[in-house]
C-alpha cells in the first residue's frame, strides 16, 4: 500500500516538474522565487534593526515577482493566479507610492 502511494506521488512529481518542463514553467518557478524572497529580505532587514520593519526592497521583491507570476498566469490562462496577482501588484505599487511620497515629505521637513 505504501509503495503504492509513493510510486504515484513519484509519478505525480515526475509529471509535473519534469514532463511538462518549458520555458514557462521556469519563468513561473523564477517568479515564486523572486516573490517568496521578500520574505527574507524582510526578515535579513528585521534582524538588523532589532524589530519588525518591511524595507522598500520588500515591497520591490513583492511587486517584481508579483508581476512575473500574473505574467505566467495570463500566459497559462489561469484565473485564480490573474485575480490574485493583479489585485496584490496595485497594492505593491499603490505602498511604493506611499513610501516615496513620505519620502519626500521627511527629506522637506529636515530641510526647514
Amino acid at each position: 500500500m505504501i509503495i503504492q502511494y509513493g510510486q504515484a506521488l513519484s509519478n505525480y512529481l515526475y509529471d509535473v516538474f519534469v514532463a511538462k518542463f518549458d520555458f514557462w514553467l521556469a519563468f513561473g518557478l523564477v517568479a515564486q522565487l523572486f516573490f517568496t524572497a521578500r520574505f527574507l529580505v524582510q526578515w535579513i532587514a528585521s534582524e538588523r534593526a532589532g524589530n519588525s520593519v518591511v524595507p522598500m526592497a520588500f515591497w520591490f521583491c513583492s511587486m517584481g515577482g508579483g508581476l512575473m507570476t500574473l505574467v505566467y498566469g495570463v500566459v497559462k490562462r489561469e484565473p485564480v493566479i490573474i485575480l490574485g496577482q493583479a489585485l496584490a501588484t496595485i497594492i505593491y505599487v499603490r505602498n511604493i507610492m506611499l513610501i516615496i511620497k513620505n519620502r519626500g515629505r521627511a527629506s522637506k521637513t529636515l530641510d526647514r
